[in-house]
């Protein structure tokens, strides 16, 4: 085994972008290819393929910034583009336009994603450009939620993106996006007591309205609901990676009412090659809670990191599914707390 380059990683995550691109400029075969990209093509990879190894200690990534500058601008890029070529005058028949919406949305939710999360971990400019993907996506509070909130309080009943045993997905989608909104904008308020400057929620809200306008210019009402059609479909994935990366976990409550840090223990991690390339390292989810300022190329699969038997794409497909992902995670969770026990 061998740790991932920089270039597998823009490999993994731009080619899919590019198959959007033929798929827009030309239809035929290319909007089924990029949809088969985005599916079957990476779990079956992922099954074949070798695990991924772990890079060596300390060492540097310089052109990790740049591949996620160049998916943020692509993502800033395909939302309008898309718009136009599935609600749009494009002329492209009805099967393309539907290959181009959920390949689409899946590149925006499994790979933009990624890219915007690092890009806010990261100082600014980076961070305005993982703010400004995420904003256009119409989720822009995830740029405040994710770092104040989940960060802070991940496997705790504080944390509305970390799922109890037993919660259903769909019963968590509403609850985390309702609650992460909230509890950003209070972190953020609480912030602007001590800090001048416009309070973030109003660029995110701004620039969503903004971003629907577009949408309206480039294909009328058509447009706005595609846009919001891929936002829905992109924020959707994001909740779904956390709830399938923090289920059932939780960190235990000390003497003095705190929780213990934050450890390898408290997220789910997937070792698979395919999707670690393609979704920037976020499998290795243990290390980034642990050192969420290291680059993504550097992150490590720590010895004491639970892991899920199944890739992370094919486990947010079977949490999809809510009776299947209990009965799945009933023994990987017995068998973890056996592992826990002195």
């Amino acid at each position: 085994m061998r740790p991932l380059p920089v270039a597998l990683f823009a490999l993994a995550a731009a080619s899919p972008l590019l198959l959007l691109a033929l798929g827009v400029a030309w239809g035929g075969f290319w909007p089924l290819a990029a949809l088969a990209d985005m599916t079957l093509v990476a779990v079956t990879l992922d099954l074949l393929l070798p695990f991924a190894a772990d890079p060596a200690r300390d060492r540097e990534f310089p052109a990790a910034d740049a591949l996620l500058v160049a998916l943020g601008l692509g993502a800033l890029a395909a939302l309008p583009v898309l718009t136009w070529a599935i609600a749009g005058s494009s002329g492209l028949p009805a099967p393309a336009r539907a290959a181009l919406f959920f390949a689409g949305g899946l590149w925006l939710g499994q790979v933009a994603h990624p890219a915007a999360h690092e890009l806010i971990h990261r100082p600014r400019p980076l961070f305005s450009l993982g703010v400004a993907v995420y904003t256009a996506l119409l989720f822009g509070h995830h740029a405040s939620s994710h770092r104040l909130v989940h960060h802070s309080h991940v496997a705790t009943p504080e944390d509305p993106n970390t799922a109890p045993v037993g919660e259903g997905f769909y019963r968590f989608l509403l609850r985390a996006w309702r609650l992460s909104f909230r509890r950003g904008w209070a972190a953020e308020t609480t912030r602007r007591k001590t800090s001048l400057g416009l309070h973030p929620y109003a660029i995110y809200l701004g620039g969503a309205v903004l971003a629907l306008g577009l949408a309206t210019l480039i294909a009328g009402l058509p447009g706005l609901l595609i846009w919001a059609a891929l936002g829905l479909h992109a924020g959707s994935q994001i909740l779904l990676s956390d709830y399938v990366q923090h289920y059932g976990l939780s960190r235990t409550i000390q003497p003095n009412g705190k929780p213990e840090p934050v450890s390898a223990a408290h997220s789910w991690n997937t070792p698979h090659l395919f999707s670690a390339a393609l979704m920037l390292n976020a499998p290795r989810h243990s290390d980034h809670h642990i050192h969420p300022q290291r680059s993504y190329p550097g992150l490590r699969l720590p010895a004491d990191a639970p892991l899920l038997p199944w890739p992370l794409p094919l486990a947010c497909l079977i949490a999809l599914i809510p009776p299947l992902w209990r009965r799945k995670m009933r023994p990987e969770l017995a068998r973890l707390t056996a592992l826990s026990k002195p």
